[in-house]
């Protein structure tokens, strides 16, 4: 029986292996493909590796304006999502009225829904109250489904937080702005910030809301996909791609060691 363990063991770990390689093998082509000779195809093997795309992508004026472009909108749309997601969380966990459940489905829809069907009804929606294309639109493309993660971290640890200590503050003369700064806040505290930091990396390296709300403007994952149609200094593309993946892993990798001891993170998959 023990034979039949060790077997089963050594099974699940080549087949867990050869998953992991599948969902990453395409990632360490990118970033192999960075450091490439050949500046119009991808060749395998490589011809050659160098680092000059490096010194390459650093100088180039359009890269740096799509990256700013795409930091301020993932910036601000965070802000509004940990603003709105908290206050939504707040109503839901702690109220009991009737149609709860419905405007709860209604929070969580635009995660729910196909990018594409969110990027047509806002595009409509600013083409109804001619709202022209902007920052601000593509920033409220972006909240719309930021606010979504938020809400799910902090309405779980809502749950969470025992009603009896808020009684508690109350009874001992504190007002409700007081009783959320000592009592709900630090209880709430490292929900939050993992939810704004997967808001933050959703919505920087999101293209199909994007591609329906930013009009003229690039930012940086629609700068990429329209650099990947030309065939000159494919390897730049390659290297802003790799620099995409540390930005948003470093803040996925961050909220994960925050909340993986806990229930705080719920429903955070897009």
């Amino acid at each position: 029986m023990r034979s039949d363990r060790t077997k089963a063991s050594t099974a699940l770990k080549i087949a867990a292996g050869a998953g992991l390689l599948f969902l990453q093998l395409p990632i360490l082509l990118i970033f192999v493909y960075a450091f490439t000779t050949e500046d119009k195809s991808f060749q395998w093997p490589p011809p050659g590796l160098t680092t000059k795309w490096l010194a390459v992508t650093w100088e180039r004026r359009d890269v740096w304006q799509a990256l700013g472009l795409s930091l301020q909108v993932a910036c601000i749309a965070t802000v509004l999502a940990l603003l709105l997601g908290t206050l939504c969380a707040a109503a839901l966990s702690q109220a009991k009225f009737f149609g709860k459940e419905a405007i709860t489905l209604l929070v969580i829809l635009p995660i729910a829904l196909p990018g594409i069907v969110t990027g047509i009804a806002l595009r409509s929606a600013f083409g109804l109250f001619e709202i022209p294309f902007s920052f601000w639109t593509i920033v409220l493309g972006h909240a719309t489904f930021c606010i979504v993660v938020v809400y799910n971290n902090a309405v779980a640890r809502f749950r969470r937080l025992s009603s009896s200590l808020v009684e508690a503050s109350y009874d001992l003369g504190a007002d409700g702005f007081t009783t959320f700064r000592h009592v709900i806040l630090p209880n709430i505290a490292t929900a939050l910030l993992a939810g704004g930091m997967l808001a933050f990396a959703l919505s920087f390296d999101e293209v199909i809301v994007t591609t329906f709300t930013a009009g003229q403007q690039q930012t940086l994952p629609i700068w990429m996909l329209e650099e990947l149609i030309r065939p000159h200094e494919r390897p730049v593309t390659n290297v802003v791609a790799m620099a995409v993946v540390l930005v948003t892993f470093l803040p996925i990798l961050a909220a994960y060691y925050m909340t993986r001891n806990g229930d705080e993170t719920a429903g955070v998959g897009k």
